[in-house]
């Protein structure tokens, strides 16, 4: 691919994605959700593996640690998740969702599903399923475990 076409791709591909996320956030916040996109993103991973340590978290949402930790203050200080010792482990905490951030996911659910609806309309099944492959081929490029040169 000419470096020209490579270029202009990663700024649109940037430029999507931080658009994506401005939307859903003004969304959530026209809504008083009370929550941010990062929030919602560790909340969903709470919700789809409970009980996971900081540091699963982090790797499952592609969040550096210090983030992590950050977000979990938050949800914890809100009453939507909680963090406790490991008992295996003392240097491990274990997060899970508590009942008002699982009520949380389900009010939220919805605003969200609702902007990315808006994000892929006018895109059929075959645009889609090009999407996803095309990303997940870029994602799969840059495998931090592929020393490989660019």
């Amino acid at each position: 691919m000419p470096d020209k076409k490579a270029e202009q791709s990663g700024f649109i591909l940037e430029r999507t994605a931080k658009r994506m996320k401005q939307h859903i956030q003004q969304q959530l916040a026209a809504a008083a959700a009370d929550i941010t996109v990062d929030q919602w993103i560790l909340m969903q991973e709470l919700e789809k593996t409970p009980g996971v340590s900081q540091l699963e978290l982090a790797r499952a949402t592609f969040k550096d640690a210090p983030t992590v930790t950050r977000i979990i203050d938050l949800l914890c200080a809100k009453g939507l998740a909680t963090r406790t010792p490991d008992p295996n482990d003392r240097r491990r905490f274990i997060i899970q969702l508590t009942p008002a951030g699982r009520q949380k996911i389900e009010a939220v659910l919805p605003i969200v599903k609702a902007a990315r609806l808006k994000a892929w309309a006018g895109l059929d099944d075959r645009q889609m399923d090009q999407l996803t492959e095309i990303l997940n081929r870029v994602f799969e490029n840059l495998n931090p475990g592929d020393n490989g040169s660019m």
